[in-house]
């Protein structure tokens, strides 16, 4: 009887609260909010997209280590790399599942290219041009491999090798990853599957990189770097394109629009780097518990 008068008391609350709750949106999460995924990167299969990234990551490094540029796994700055990525990796999942799974790996190569990519699969590669011309702080360099690392998490490569196939074949699917993900010039690769790229570039890459933007930003202040390292970063990168914009910044948006774009979404990205950062500081340093 009790229950009975509770319910009719309180029944039209409680179906509304469960109303609400189905209502909600299946993209309410803490954190940023992006679309979902393109329905073009069905057309390549995940694996494909991973073996071919693969490939071409071990014969980029293959190319370096002939020419000395490879850096050694010792070399201070590929340690930061990698002590940086050990902080950002385990966060992935929530992003891909797949990512769970990837053997991940970060390399160093000598050049004075202003660049950095991670490849399908977890192959990430900095160039040293970008970390001694900026001058990068660990939280700058975490907001650019987050970028990074957001683009194989969102399968980008494969929206891409989709949209590939359907405007110029999967015969020119090579060349345009290779161009596109590797920095590499364009004059070595298929100059059909080139052109291609390009104009797929300029209708898709920005919003790609407003994407990677976010989820990147996202993945850093998880991770325990300061987001707003990132209005730095790209002020950093306006300065040193005087006029000619470096090779990571050609299909990006402005500088000018992504800092106010990260500027608008630090408030759902500041709570979790606190966050970050309070459990950091209250981690005993000899492992035991305070």
């Amino acid at each position: 009887m009790a229950m009975g008068k509770w319910f009719l008391k309180h029944g039209g609350a409680a179906a509304l609260l469960l109303w609400a709750l189905a209502s909600a949106p299946a993209w309410a999460r803490e954190g940023v909010e992006v679309g979902e995924r393109s329905v073009f990167a069905d057309m390549v299969s995940a694996e494909q997209v991973e073996q071919q990234a693969s490939l071409q990551y071990q014969q980029t490094l293959k190319a370096a280590a002939e020419h000395s540029a490879l850096g050694p796994a010792d070399n201070v700055q590929v340690r930061r790399l990698r002590a940086i990525a050990q902080k950002i990796i385990p966060l992935t999942g929530e992003w891909n599942e797949r990512a769970r799974q990837w053997k991940w790996e970060v390399n160093l190569i000598g050049s004075n290219q202003i660049n950095a990519f991670c490849m399908p699969g977890g192959k990430i590669v900095f160039y040293t041009g970008i970390l001694k011309t900026l001058q990068l702080s660990d939280d700058e360099v975490a907001m650019v491999m987050g970028h990074e690392i957001a683009h194989a998490l969102r399968e980008h490569a494969r929206e891409r090798m989709g949209k590939s196939t359907v405007t110029s074949g999967a015969a020119r699917l090579g060349g345009a990853l290779l161009s596109g993900w590797l920095g590499i010039d364009p004059r070595l690769t298929d100059t059909v599957a080139q052109q291609g790229a390009n104009l797929l570039t300029l209708k898709f890459g920005r919003e790609d990189e407003s994407e990677a933007d976010l989820v990147g930003m996202e993945l850093a202040a998880r991770a325990g770097f300061d987001p707003r390292a990132g209005v730095s970063l790209w002020e950093k990168m306006a300065a040193a394109s005087k006029g000619a914009p470096p090779q990571w910044l050609s299909t990006h948006p402005s500088g000018n629009t992504r800092i106010a774009d990260i500027e608008a979404n630090l408030p759902k990205v500041m709570p979790l780097y606190e966050r970050a950062r309070r459990s950091k500081t209250n981690e005993p340093l000899d492992g035991k518990t305070p």
